[in-house]
């Protein structure tokens, strides 16, 4: 088939939702937040396309029997898994994206408060957004902001999601890391940044990416330039995943680090609190690390794609 993935998965769920659970074109367009008539397009091209017949007729079965397995675990509420179509980080990283935004756009409400972390998988998310009408929604930081990539500032991907969306957002004018703990405490008490995360404690959603740092290239040393002794000092301590800027351990708890001391951001365990947390990552490097931070109890919806998934799966007894 020519359609992409995003597309034939929305196909998909407005045909379940219509000739499997019998509900109206217009309950499913309030439901997916699309118009009616795009709900009547849709069932009319997969009449033409021949997966309407006696029963419904998709590619998507096994990836979907993959999302029941995860969510079997019960480390995650639900999951969303793209097929893998390249071994390259960044296709792989682009079609998962594709299919965290097409999650939010369905799922958002005028009225929420949408928290976000920085990261690739989370420009990934802005890049392929995109919405059939504006939703009213504030989009905050949920971290400080660390200078000089695109990815590592927050404030940028905030603007760029309301922009998106049609919404607003909130910047947050502190870096992620202060020089020491008590610099921390006095940025975190400011009226400026107390207001925004004051508003994520209250997010209705989250969106966060999960990094890892036991490659060149993980995220975490793009937010902090750590040593060579403190790199290789990180996984003898059990340290597995980087967590809205913290190190987090295999397990799940947030490490005894002290960098995590000096961080101007959310703590993990506060955006439990939060209605849905959405967390967006793929890779072989990041298996590890997704599967510490969903032992952590801190996402409810894993986007990811479906060969990190296996991966996931097959490894879920390992303790690390």
């Amino acid at each position: 088939m020519n359609e992409d993935f995003t597309s034939l998965r929305q196909m998909h769920a407005v045909l379940v939702r219509h000739f499997i659970e019998g509900r109206k074109q217009a309950e499913i367009a309030e439901a997916m937040n699309l118009s009616t008539s795009k709900v009547n397009r849709i069932i009319a091209q997969a009449r033409r396309s021949g997966m309407v017949k006696i029963s419904i007729e998709t590619p998507f079965q096994r990836l979907m029997e993959i999302e029941q397995k995860l969510a079997a675990t019960g480390l995650v509420r639900e999951a969303i898994v793209s097929p893998t179509v390249s071994d390259n980080d960044g296709t792989r990283l682009a079609q998962v994206g594709q299919a965290a935004a097409a999650h939010l756009a369905e799922t958002l409400r005028d009225g929420d408060i949408l928290g976000i972390s920085g990261g690739k998988a989370v420009a990934a998310v802005v890049d392929a957004l995109s919405v059939e009408r504006a939703i009213d929604v504030q989009v905050v930081p949920l971290t400080g902001g660390v200078q000089g990539k695109f990815h590592t500032d927050v404030n940028n991907l905030a603007s760029r999601m309301a922009e998106r969306l049609g919404g607003r957002s909130l910047q947050l004018h502190a870096p992620l890391f202060a020089e020491r703990a008590d610099q921390r405490e006095m940025l975190m008490n400011l009226g400026a940044v107390k207001e925004v995360m004051d508003l994520g404690r209250r997010a209705t959603v989250c969106l966060v990416g999960i990094g890892s740092i036991t490659t060149p290239g993980s995220s975490y040393f793009d937010l902090h330039p750590l040593s060579a002794p403190d790199r290789a000092m990180l996984p003898g301590m059990g340290v597995m995943a980087e967590f809205l800027g913290h190190l987090v351990h295999d397990r799940g708890q947030v490490a005894h680090f002290a960098l995590n001391q000096r961080l101007v951001a959310l703590r993990p365990d506060e955006i439990r609190r939060c209605g849905r947390v959405i967390a967006v990552a793929a890779g072989e490097d990041k298996v590890g690390p997704v599967r510490s931070v969903l032992r952590g109890g801190y996402v409810s919806v894993l986007v990811t794609d479906e060969d990190t998934a296996t991966t996931i799966l097959a490894t879920n007894g390992d303790s690390a």
